[in-house]
């Protein structure tokens, strides 16, 4: 019953999105919200970009067929989401707007991740490698939880530079809880999950390339923080080490924020300033067409989404040395394709002089 009420609310946000979406791109002309090319853009149009609205309208006709089949304590779950969901869209709907400064957004999403900690949605229980679970601290458990609310939500936000990119690596991710949610036999995530992922393929029709609508910050922030919930409610009692499994689910943008991290401070640049040194702008360069680019993104997050599922069901040792090396690979492939640094390859200079000294 409860599976068939997740395909109906699944087909009924997809449907809403599907028909939300031309609605709101005329609003967007109207409201002014339009995404104007320069040189960090890859499209040469102003584009409408308050798609996320559109999403987030799917995600609502969702919200109310699964709403009927959820117990007390699972409702007040969904009504988290619910709330914390509309706060940052509020957020992406000002910065589209009217353009926000970042820690104006940032503030928002920490707002919206908050309202989770107050409804009592955040991680109980940490799991040290080698030992047995133990009870953190009530400060120490809010601050894990809203750091990785925040940091997902804007994770996803950052990989939002291509037509469909953002919308599919998120539909990857929220697949990939629903399959773990129903392993674990978690019907709330599976139900949640199920309209958030409608709401993304709804759009994402309208979104892939040739684009004719970007989600903008308003759909980004939305997905990034969905995911970074589901997440939070399928891995609440299992962390720490077992965050592996949450952070390959959305291995993308988690690398890439990294990435972008290390890039800007070896740069000398603050955090918060844009570039063209992201992964998708990285394979552009590489002479990939913008189609191939997306579809070659998509690929990396079926891995890693894969990883995440067999590794969800091995020892703790396999996972933790399969990270190693997954780690180790990552960071030589990033280095290679100038993810780092468009001029210098650092990781890899390091790894040539390593072996010199020792030959």
């Amino acid at each position: 019953m409860i599976y068939e009420q997740a395909g109906i609310g699944f087909f009924i946000a997809l449907v809403t999105a599907l028909l939300a979406t031309p609605l709101v791109r005329r609003l967007s002309f109207f409201l002014g919200a339009v995404d104007l090319p320069d040189e960090r853009k890859v499209h040469d149009a102003p584009m409408p970009r308050l798609g996320g609205l559109a999403i987030f309208m799917g995600f609502l006709g969702g919200f109310a067929t699964i709403i009927p089949s959820l117990s007390k304590i699972h409702t007040n779950t969904a009504w988290a989401l619910l709330l914390g969901g509309s706060m940052v869209i509020l957020t992406g709907f000002l910065d589209d707007r009217f353009g926000l400064r970042p820690r104006h957004k940032l503030l928002g999403v920490f707002i919206a991740a908050l309202i989770l900690v107050l409804f009592d949605l955040r991680v109980s229980f940490i799991t040290i490698p080698f030992s047995d679970s133990i009870q953190v601290q009530e400060w120490l458990s809010i601050a894990i939880t809203l750091f990785w609310i925040v940091g997902v939500t804007n994770a996803v936000n950052l990989i939002d530079g291509l037509d469909g990119l953002a919308a599919g690596v998120s539909s990857i991710a929220i697949l990939t809880i629903m399959i773990l949610s129903f392993v674990m036999g978690n019907t709330t995530v599976f139900l949640l999950g199920a309209i958030v992922l409608g709401s993304a393929l709804g759009f994402l029709y309208f979104n892939f390339y040739p684009a004719r609508i970007f989600m903008g910050d308003t759909g980004a922030l939305f997905l990034g923080f969905c995911i970074a919930t589901l997440s939070i409610l399928g891995f609440k009692k299992a962390t720490l080490v077992s965050f592996i499994v949450p952070l390959l689910i959305i291995g993308v943008p988690f690398v890439d924020t990294i990435f972008a991290i290390i890039r800007r401070k070896l740069n000398k640049q603050p955090i918060s300033v844009a570039d063209k040194g992201h992964l998708h702008h990285c394979l552009l360069r590489m002479g990939f067409s913008h189609r191939t680019t997306v579809f070659i993104i998509y690929g990396v997050s079926l891995l890693f989404s894969a990883l995440a599922i067999v590794l969800s069901q091995a020892a703790l040792w396999v996972t933790v040395l399969a990270s190693i090396f997954l780690l180790l690979v990552i960071t030589l492939l990033g280095d290679r394709i100038g993810i780092i640094h468009t001029k210098k390859q650092p990781v890899l200079s390091f790894v040539r002089w390593l072996f010199q000294s020792h030959s």
